[in-house]
């Protein structure tokens, strides 16, 4: 059974102290000394089990397509045709600038073509005379040969008016600016009656809706803890593997929404020590707008024999952690003991891992077999103060029930 070894003194356990001597005093010191009663307190028995280790990170949600709305030709706005923060489809037109320039452009380009094809027929039908008079030897091979010239001159003619075609008919269609994805648009940055040169500015922003990712930073431990653990076979890595992730809002509760790896950066940031992550969710229902704060668990591994307390159970002591069990303990006299073995708070320094499901993973400090307290521990003034233990479920530490009756006093007691 334990035995309360020397430490630091509290003064919660000065003033007990102080009560016990007084108690001592009063009793004339002709018979034993009198202990303090035990303090009720609910106690839990560790939760040893198998359970999926998910570890916690901070991120964002990003849209999956971020476009910028540039013009393409220069002009004068000469229209807005959309909802401001409204969603948009492909092909919805957004902003339209003064065509007239374009539209006398293409006439041109066309006329250009039907000038070019017109000499073009013509330089077929002398090439064909040509041809004709050589075999009656009415021309010579060199007047021939420059007929031919003058034909293939012609086609590139064509070709180059067609061209010029197309392009004109481009600017035009530039004039009329369209969203390229599905999304939601932001605002016109620009009204009716600016003048925009081709790259400037920014008019407005489209971003997809669905899906999203959230991104997020690692750090370097758990990124080494994967490697390790791919290497070993125990968890595939998330460059090779979509490993599930969940996410959730700044206000929800838990990690109600599932989604899965899609990136792991080519290397680790030097001057954060953390590596650049980011998965992919579903949003159907528009849930996830690009900018919020998330966050997100990610898959770690899997723990055979995990020992899970309460986080509540869980002390602070500078930086160490600690918990109580009740055990067996044995008071030295000065701290007011009677030399005999009663049922009292041991205290029990402990290395702490992940939540998972509420409760709080022990890495070192605790056996599967120990009685921790779970509620009561502010009525616990010293290491081995006597308890009355109240038994509780450990996902529900502050379960009110009646404690145990106390043993009956034996006969030679009485009196």
């Amino acid at each position: 059974m334990p035995v309360i070894p020397r430490f630091r003194i509290d003064p919660r356990f000065a003033l007990a102290t102080l009560t016990v001597a007084a108690l001592t005093a009063c009793s004339g010191g002709g018979g034993a000394a009198m202990q303090m009663p035990p303090t009720e307190v609910n106690v839990a028995t560790v939760v040893s089990k198998s359970v999926t280790q998910w570890d916690e990170f901070t991120g964002r949600i990003e849209a999956v397509e971020h476009i910028e709305i540039r013009p393409r030709v220069a002009g004068y706005l000469t229209g807005i045709h959309f909802k401001e923060g409204g969603a948009v489809k492909t092909g919805d037109l957004l902003f339209t600038i003064d065509d007239r320039e374009y539209k006398a452009a293409v006439a041109s380009a066309r006329a250009d073509l039907a000038r070019a094809e017109a000499r073009r027929a013509l330089a077929e039908t002398e090439f064909k005379r040509s041809q004709a008079l050589v075999e009656a030897r009415a021309v010579s091979a060199g007047e021939l040969e420059s007929r031919q010239n003058e034909a293939r001159q012609a086609d590139a003619d064509v070709l180059a008016a067609r061209a010029r075609v197309e392009q004109a008919e481009l600017s035009l269609g530039f004039s009329r600016i369209t969203s390229p994805i599905d999304g939601r648009v932001s605002v016109a940055r620009l009204r009716v009656g600016n003048l925009v040169s081709p790259g400037e500015p920014v008019l407005t922003t489209v971003v997809s809706l669905d899906p999203v990712y959230v991104s997020f930073q690692g750090d370097e431990r758990a990124y080494l803890r994967y490697q390790a653990l791919a290497r070993r076979g125990e968890r595939e890595g998330s460059r090779d593997a979509a490993n599930p992730v969940r996410v959730g809002l700044a206000d929800e509760q838990g990690f109600p929404h599932e989604g899965r790896m899609v990136f792991v950066d080519n290397a680790v940031d030097p001057a954060t020590g953390t590596i650049f992550a980011r998965a992919e969710l579903a949003n159907p229902a528009g849930v996830f707008t690009p900018g919020l704060f998330a966050r997100v668990q990610l898959l770690g591994e899997r723990l055979d024999s995990a020992l899970l307390v309460h986080p509540q159970a869980v002390l602070t002591d500078q930086d160490r952690r600690y918990v109580y069990v009740a055990d067996q303990v044995t008071l030295p006299p000065e701290m007011g003991g009677t030399g005999a073995p009663h049922l009292g708070a041991v205290r029990k320094d402990v290395v702490l891992g992940p939540t998972i499901d509420g409760l709080v993973v022990v890495e070192q400090g605790l056996d599967a077999d120990d009685r921790v307290i779970v509620n009561g521990m502010r009525k616990i003034f010293f290491p081995g103060a006597p308890v009355q233990p109240i038994d509780v479920p450990m996902d529900q530490p502050n379960t009110v029930q009646a404690a145990p009756a106390a043993a009956p006093a034996a006969a030679g007691d009485e009196g």
